[in-house]
């Protein structure tokens, strides 16, 4: 990921649910201002998306090469993640 800001990786692909979203939900509180969290997951976890809005963060999902998603989440009051070169 091409981005001046830290990010922290969070691969979820082998866990069962709920883990996933635990998981996640249990690193956001933590997450700095500036930080981008970058959860690596098999499917699409659109249940997180609406607690993601509520929490008072924003998201974008990627499709990489490397693996089927990746969900870049920050807090809302700052800007997007740069896209990739």
């Amino acid at each position: 990921m091409n981005t001046s800001r830290p990010v922290r990786v969070l691969d979820v692909r082998d866990l069962p649910p709920p883990e996933p979203m635990e998981q996640v939900l249990e690193r956001l509180p933590g997450l700095a201002p500036g930080e981008i969290l970058c959860m690596r997951h098999r499917r699409e976890p659109f249940p997180l998306y609406p607690i993601l809005r509520d929490m008072g963060f924003q998201w974008r999902v990627r499709t990489p090469a490397h693996v089927p998603f990746e969900i870049l989440i920050w807090h809302a009051d700052e800007p997007a993640p740069e896209d990739p070169a």
